[in-house]
C-alpha cells in the first residue's frame, strides 16, 4: 500500500511550474529560478517525481564546450494528472481553511 503523503509547499511550487508548459522540457537551474528552491530542496524533489514515474529525464548536450551537459525534465502524462489533481485539492483545503474561522 503507497502512503499519501500531504503535498509540501515546494512541491506545489515545482509542480505549478512545470504545469506551466507541460510539454516543454525545463532545466533544473530555470526551474531553480521559477520557484525560488534552492538545488538542495529542487534536485531531490525532482528525482523524487521521476522516480515515482511523473517526470521524463533526459541529459542535453552541452550548448558551448567546456560546459557540463543539462538535465531536462517534463512532465509525463500521468505527472500532468497528479499535478492537476494535488494542486486542485489543494486550493480545495485552502479554501475551507479560510471559511474555517467565518462566522455566520
Amino acid at each position: 500500500m503507497t502512503r499519501q503523503r500531504k503535498l509540501s509547499s515546494q512541491t506545489a511550487a515545482l509542480l505549478t511550474a512545470l504545469l506551466e508548459q507541460p510539454k516543454v522540457w525545463r532545466h533544473g537551474y530555470d526551474l531553480s529560478l521559477d520557484t525560488q528552491l534552492k538545488s538542495g530542496t529542487l534536485y531531490p524533489l525532482l528525482m523524487r517525481l521521476s522516480d515515482r514515474g511523473l517526470l521524463h529525464s533526459k541529459w542535453e548536450p552541452a550548448e558551448a564546450p567546456g560546459r557540463p551537459p543539462r538535465h531536462m525534465y517534463r512532465l509525463t502524462s500521468q505527472g500532468v494528472a497528479y499535478a492537476n489533481e494535488q494542486l486542485a485539492a489543494l486550493a480545495r483545503q485552502s479554501r475551507r481553511g479560510k471559511t474555517a474561522g467565518v462566522r455566520a
